[in-house]
């Protein structure tokens, strides 16, 4: 029998919110469809209501304006700025929407529950974009991990390559480089990292310390004869960071140089290098983000697990090790797993997977959408819920970080 497509709503169409629109276009068109958006910035909005075809009176400026119509859609997707994710988020649930929301929830705790419990009130199947639980490669390290083939898992270090120039683009230059209008880099960068190793166990996380800084990306580092914006920089043509070299001579239809305008000319680029943001000497962004910070973790079952976030990597990619009673499986790409016993290594080629996240967004999508056709939120693995768990670490992490202490877990339960 054909299905009904599930009508959504989308609320914010930055890079997000329009990949995630493209998405259910190109690839589930067939489970959903986009019946409305709402994006303050006229080219974003028009861009998907001309890919949905949408009538005006679908098309908002402001996701109030949208609530405040009679329900217009089955579910909504949130993919604002983090800092404004929680107003749209409850509203659409208490409208009796179903909610894929982009990680991380909220960027206070207080708002991470609130968002929880609407869902509860509503009775909404709800998904949070953690999309290391969905990527591939780690979902078949998490299957072999959960199998008990490495036997009882007593160790585990993760280390997250943000790589240099991704550090430069999206937490110096870019919206996430101030704490003040984002939130904390371990939330904003790493929190389904903390989601992921979480995942990897049935043990609860009871305590947490922390350590990282903002080192290098500070005015006092700055190169000798370096200037405030790179077009009027003398090193500017040797310098790594060259604005000119990431955002105009360069395929600037795609990420991350496309963020920087939405005419995608050499002049338009150029021009968003004179007054916006990207063309900001990456020493002088007024960011108090960190650029490198390391996690400790206890789990009730005396687990220990590390986690870091670097910056100074050439891959942007994630590494991590978990040791058992019985051998060790390592991930860098593809899957290295030794048996303690025997001496056997069996080494595992994961294939390259196309889409965002190496095919996890894709793969999150479809389970949402499915659970919502079977009415069933058990198919979900990241609900609000799950996240709201998992986020209670990223919190106390930082908290650990600023207070130069150890948090215990039970200090992070409000409710």
């Amino acid at each position: 029998m054909q299905q009904t497509p599930i009508s959504i709503a989308v609320i914010g169409a930055g890079g997000r919110g329009r990949g995630f629109a493209e998405m259910i276009k190109h690839s589930f068109s067939h489970l959903a469809r986009v019946v409305a958006v709402a994006e303050p910035r006229d080219a974003y909005r028009r861009d998907i209501a001309a890919l949905w075809q949408l009538p005006d009176e679908r098309v908002f400026r402001d996701w109030r304006a949208l609530v405040a119509q009679p329900k217009l859609a089955d579910a909504v997707i949130v993919a604002t700025l983090d800092r404004e994710h929680a107003e749209p988020a409850i509203a659409c649930l208490d409208k009796g929407c179903h909610l894929f929301l982009e990680k991380p929830m909220a960027v206070t705790l207080a708002d991470c529950e609130a968002i929880a419990a609407a869902a509860t009130r509503a009775k909404a199947i709800t998904i949070v974009c953690h999309s290391l639980r969905y990527h591939k490669g780690k979902r078949l390290l998490a299957d072999i991990v959960r199998s008990g083939r490495i036997g009882r898992v007593m160790t585990l270090d993760q280390i997250e390559q943000v790589a240099w120039w991704h550090q430069a683009h999206s937490f110096v230059r870019g919206n996430w480089g101030d704490s003040r209008t984002a939130t904390f880099m371990l939330m904003a960068k790493s929190c389904h990292d903390l989601d992921y190793i979480a995942s990897l166990t049935d043990e609860e996380c009871e305590r947490v310390s922390s350590f990282g800084s903002l080192t290098h990306f500070r005015p006092e580092q700055a190169p000798a004869g370096s200037a405030a914006r790179c077009v009027a920089c003398a090193i500017e043509p040797d310098c790594k960071y060259s604005a000119i070299r990431h955002y105009v001579d360069v395929n600037r239809e795609h990420w991350p140089a496309a963020v920087c305008s939405h005419d995608h000319s050499r002049e338009a680029h150029y021009r968003a290098m004179v007054d916006g943001p990207y063309g900001r000497c990456v020493w002088r962004c007024g960011n108090d983000v960190v650029d490198h910070q390391v996690v400790a973790l206890e789990f009730s079952g005396g687990m220990t697990a590390t986690f870091t976030m670097t910056a100074f990597t050439q891959r942007g990619s994630r590494m991590i090790r978990v040791n058992g009673t019985e051998g060790e499986a390592l991930y860098d790409g593809d899957i290295t797993v030794r048996d303690f016993a025997s001496g056997n290594e069996e080494r595992i080629h994961v294939a390259a997977e196309h889409g965002g996240h190496g095919g996890g967004d894709e793969r999150l999508m479809l389970d949402w959408l499915r659970a919502l056709h079977a009415n069933d939120p058990s198919l979900v693995r990241t609900s609000v819920h799950e996240s709201l768990r998992t986020h209670r670490i990223v919190f106390a992490a930082e908290k650990a970080r600023q207070e130069r202490r150890v948090v215990e877990l039970r200090e992070m339960m409000t409710g």
